[in-house]
C-alpha cells in the first residue's frame, strides 16, 4: 500500500520529516552527466519518491585565447581553448535517510554531486 503524507510533514511509516532536497550534478562530459541523472531518477522512482527533473541549465563555456608564439616576435598567431561545463537539477520530495541510499550509487569520475537539503 502505498504510504500517504499526513497535514505535519511527515509520512504514516514514521521513516521521517519530508524535505526537499536538491541534487545538482556538474561536469564536463555530457554523457557521464546524463548517465548519473538516469541512475539517481530510476533509483529515486524504484522508492517512489516525488521526482522533478533533470532540469538543463544552460552549458557555461569558459574561453582561453592565447598567443602561439612564447616571445612576441613574428606573426600574430593565436591559440583558442575552450572548457564546456555541463550542469543538471534533480529535485526530491523525500527523508533524507531514504536520499542516502539512493545516492549511493556508481557516480562516474569528474561528476561533481553537490546534495542541498531544505526544510
Amino acid at each position: 500500500m502505498a504510504s500517504t503524507l499526513k497535514k505535519t510533514g511527515t509520512d504514516f511509516d514514521g521513516k521521517g520529516k519530508i524535505h526537499k532536497i536538491r541534487i545538482t550534478l556538474t561536469s564536463r562530459n555530457v554523457k557521464a552527466v546524463e548517465k548519473v541523472c538516469t541512475d539517481l531518477i530510476r533509483g529515486a522512482e524504484k522508492k517512489r519518491l516525488k521526482v522533478k527533473g533533470p532540469v538543463r541549465m544552460p552549458t557555461k563555456t569558459l574561453r582561453l585565447i592565447v598567443r602561439k608564439s612564447p616571445c612576441g616576435e613574428g606573426t600574430n598567431t593565436w591559440d583558442n581553448y575552450e572548457m564546456r561545463i555541463h550542469k543538471r537539477l534533480i529535485d526530491l520530495h523525500s527523508p533524507s535517510d531514504v536520499v542516502r541510499s539512493i545516492t549511493s550509487i556508481n557516480i562516474d569520475p569528474g561528476v561533481e554531486v553537490e546534495v542541498t537539503i531544505a526544510e
